[in-house]
């Protein structure tokens, strides 16, 4: 028997115990009980948190909706059939969350942040931001006083939209909702070549994957993927997918938000979304209410809505928020926004029906689309009447405020009186002037596919029409005489007119000016 010396053996077991922790670490592991559409439940998981990321022995990861007595109801974020009753599955300790980046923009992601442009993965630093988060507080809130421009002049005239805003988007299928938030964020290109961004986001739910490549592709074209994320939910997609999709959107959008900078993000459409998390619901043998809708779908939309918001002005007070992830809280700077637009499908023309009639009471106005305007070619089909913004006059320019005053009192006027008209034939010479200048206006507002127009132009040719220029001129020759327009103001004066409208001037010799230019330009084609 060899000599033990006392030494070694003390050696060998400090070099032992030197790799080991003194801390145990648990995992706790639940098994399956049941599983199918899109749903598991587990059991043996007493510990897990609500929103907590599940992973199964597979891979699959799942979220945790239900916390009942005995079991866990677990939403799957993929395939149900990929998963068997007996498999186990783990809590991940994190809650439900997404990977954020500068890298995102010009990407096309699902709703757990994996690319799905083919571009390979998503690079640059990322930070974690969950899903759900606390929307800002009223103190870490400033009021919404700068415009946020559409590029449609019926928008921003009429319905102006400011950054931190809400405003709902809602019609009938095929009325151009979609369009409206497409030229939205084309528009934002003015800005993004002049050092000055608007992060878009565009969530795209329940819609067909050739939808969603044609935008991605219609965005490039016009030099706007570059400052895009597009959150594809399409309707393939298991219905977790489709009802988290927003709030994915909305981590991204706050990440922009809350370090400083200004963000834009399209909700298409939140009644998909609604569809997506009643069917989870039900399938978690939640109570139905009406429209078979969970009592909660009120506060699903409010919660998502009210993380739109302009925060205040100062870095101090925008890093004391509710919910700053620790990741970012370094980046963290006052003076971002984070401006939602929210679509929602009506079914004929009915506003309202149960989710129309909770997304108009949670955002500030909303712009209506008519099919009967849409069909007789006025696009945008937005009808004066019924539409709002219940902000925007207080972050519009000085001088659209100014000239665009009477334009929707004047359109309202024209409608009333256009319906009358058709019954009578002996009009007087007030009708007669009111469906004259109202029939004008119409004409100037309507715009073509994604060319949106900057504010300069818009505020000029709206000049011509509030103030009766354009009264001689036949009304199908009111486009001809708005390009003539715009070629002279581009020819002679871009930094005497243009600049200064741009930047909310309007004086008399402006006034003047424009008002020479509209008769001189209306003898052509009268």
């Amino acid at each position: 028997m060899a000599d033990i010396k006392p030494g070694e053996i003390a050696e060998i077991l400090k070099m032992e115990l030197s790799g080991m922790s003194g801390v145990d670490h648990f995992e706790e592991v639940g098994r399956v009980l049941q599983v199918g559409d899109g749903i598991a439940r587990l059991y043996g998981m007493s510990n897990v948190r609500s929103n907590e990321l599940i992973e199964f022995e597979n891979g699959v990861l799942g979220i945790v909706l239900n916390l009942e007595e005995d079991n866990v109801g677990v939403v799957l974020l993929g395939s149900s059939e990929k998963i068997k009753e007996g498999y186990t599955a783990k809590g991940t300790g994190r809650i439900a969350s997404i990977n954020v980046g500068e890298g995102l923009l010009g990407r096309v992601i699902n709703t757990i942040g994996e690319p799905l442009d083919g571009k390979g993965p998503i690079p640059g630093e990322l930070f974690e931001m969950p899903l759900e988060r606390k929307a800002p507080g009223v103190i870490f809130r400033q009021p919404v006083n700068e415009p946020l421009q559409t590029g449609l002049m019926a928008i921003d005239a009429m319905f102006p939209i400011g950054r931190g805003q809400r405003e709902l988007i809602i019609g009938d299928r095929q009325t151009g909702k979609t369009t409206i938030a497409i030229d939205t964020i084309i528009s934002q290109r003015q800005f993004f070549e002049q050092g000055k961004p608007v992060y878009c986001i565009y969530v795209a739910i329940g819609q067909k994957n050739s939808t969603v490549v044609n935008i991605a592709k219609t965005l490039e074209e016009h030099g706007a993927l570059a400052y895009t994320t597009i959150v594809a939910a399409p309707a393939s997609d298991p219905a977790a997918l489709q009802f988290y999709a927003p709030f994915a959107g909305a981590a991204i959008g706050e990440f922009f938000r809350d370090t400083g900078r200004p963000a834009l993000i399209v909700y298409d459409d939140l009644s998909k979304q609604a569809v997506a998390y009643r069917e989870v619901s039900l399938l978690l043998r939640r109570p139905p209410g009406r429209e078979a809708y969970p009592g909660d779908i009120f506060y699903l939309h409010s919660r998502l809505l009210e993380r739109a918001a302009k925060i205040i002005n100062s870095d101090d007070i925008a890093r004391k928020m509710n919910d700053l992830p620790e990741s970012i809280k370094h980046l963290v700077k006052g003076g971002g926004s984070l401006t939602a637009l929210p679509v929602i499908e009506t079914q004929a023309g009915d506003v309202s029906a149960y989710i129309p009639t909770n997304v108009i009471s949670i955002t500030d106005g909303q712009i209506f689309l008519e099919s009967n305007l849409f069909n007789a070619g006025i696009r945008p089909a937005i009808n004066v009447g019924v539409s709002v913004s219940r902000v925007g006059g207080n972050a519009q320019l000085k001088s659209m405020k100014k000239i665009a005053g009477p334009l929707k009192i004047d359109q309202a006027q024209y409608r009333e009186l256009e319906a009358f008209s058709k019954f009578g034939s002996d009009l007087d010479a007030y009708t007669m002037s009111v469906l004259n200048k109202g029939a004008k206006n119409v004409e100037l507002l309507k715009q073509g596919l994604h060319s949106p127009m900057p504010v300069a132009e818009q505020i000029a040719i709206l000049y011509c029409g509030t103030n009766g220029l354009l009264n001689e001129v036949p009304v199908a020759k009111v486009k001809d005489f708005q390009r003539a327009f715009f070629e002279v103001l581009h020819a002679k004066y871009p930094v005497e007119i243009l600049e200064k409208l741009q930047q909310g001037v309007i004086n008399d010799d402006i006034s003047s000016k424009l008002g020479e230019i509209a008769v001189e330009i209306a003898k052509r084609f009268i």
